[in-house]
């Protein structure tokens, strides 16, 4: 194989990668992004038949013999191609983009007095409280669970600056505005795992404002969220105990609520259950001790600008102590 194949072949691998995965709206899988999947593939293909019909027309023009020139100055079709066409086309594409992806579409899901998700964009994380059926809330963080063929709508707004909620294979992104609740209804077509993204620039580490929307069957979403609701699990093991300790003690509950202890502070992230979740410091770690223990030691570096000082007061030995109890909390 030559190299110029070679090259190529690498190329198209490359762009094949981008057409699927976590975090590619050319994979959708919910309602949403399933729409825009489809408008943006009528638009694709609209397009590239224009160009290639221009391209085909400029090469008669250019190329083709007097006969094919006089066609072409003919004044019927400079105005039918020139005029007509682009206005009835678009027209046309105008209207059903409206009718495809407008509120009032048949598509269009409604989560009138279901499951509701408010999501506060702060900076630089998701402040995430699920209100059910019954009233109750229940508050997490940096991620979403969503229950499978269940339409959710999701509140969205902001506590400080501007930010942007996207989940590409689930919908389109919409803005999170201080003193403003934009609304977005998920509903998603099969369980999986989907990675979103702050996708307006908010300054510091926006780059590393991610988070991970995770799509349950109807039973498992409705257990997780009874247990997601209850008080933090009680530590058993030594490391845990005296974990639990330094947390309770070192100013860690100025920040962070843990339900069931002491610890009630509402500036940061819950950590009732923060052991259970897809990933730690807004997607940017994977979830395990040595995770924990990166991102209270060297959190300014992990994510540089992030608003939870360093904590250097701490032993190797009291770190692993934290990050044994902060693992537990499931």
């Amino acid at each position: 194989m030559s190299l110029a194949r070679s090259v190529a072949a690498f190329l198209l691998l490359l762009a094949l990668q981008g057409c699927s995965g976590v975090q590619s709206a050319l994979d959708p899988s919910g309602t949403e992004a399933e729409r825009i999947d489809t408008l943006t593939w009528l638009l694709i293909v609209f397009s590239t038949t224009v160009f290639l019909a221009v391209g085909l027309i400029t090469a008669a023009a250019l190329r083709g013999g007097g006969r094919w020139r006089a066609r072409l100055a003919n004044e019927r079709l400079v105005i039918g191609g020139g005029v007509v066409f682009p206005i009835v086309a678009l027209t046309l594409l105008l209207g059903y983009g409206f009718y495809l992806m407008g509120p009032g579409s048949p598509a269009a899901a409604r989560a009138d007095g279901q499951l509701r998700i408010e999501v506060v964009g702060e900076r630089w994380w998701w402040r995430v409280t699920y209100v059910d059926e019954t009233g109750r809330r229940v508050e997490s963080a940096n991620e979403i669970r969503l229950p499978v063929g269940r339409p959710v709508q999701v509140e969205l707004t902001s506590a400080d600056v501007i930010h942007s909620f996207w989940i590409p294979r689930l919908a389109g992104k919409l803005d999170m505005i201080p003193g403003r609740t934009n609304r977005l209804t998920l509903q998603v077509a099969e369980a999986g795992i989907s990675r979103g993204q702050c996708a307006e620039y908010c300054g510091g580490p926006h780059a590393f404002m991610s988070f991970f929307a995770i799509a349950m069957p109807e039973d498992q979403f409705t257990a997780w969220l009874d247990r997601e609701a209850g008080d933090a699990r009680n530590p058993s093991g030594e490391d845990q105990v005296a974990g639990q300790a330094l947390f309770l003690s070192s100013g860690c509950v100025a920040c962070h609520r843990v339900r069931g202890t002491e610890a009630q502070g509402t500036i940061g992230p819950d950590l009732t259950h923060v052991g259970s979740r897809h990933s730690l410091a807004a997607a940017t770690l994977e979830n395990d001790p040595d995770a924990f223990v990166r991102w209270i030691r060297d959190g300014q570096h992990v994510k540089p600008e992030n608003l939870m000082p360093p904590y250097e007061i701490f032993t190797d030995g009291e770190l692993r102590q934290l990050a044994a109890y902060l693992d537990q909390l499931r």
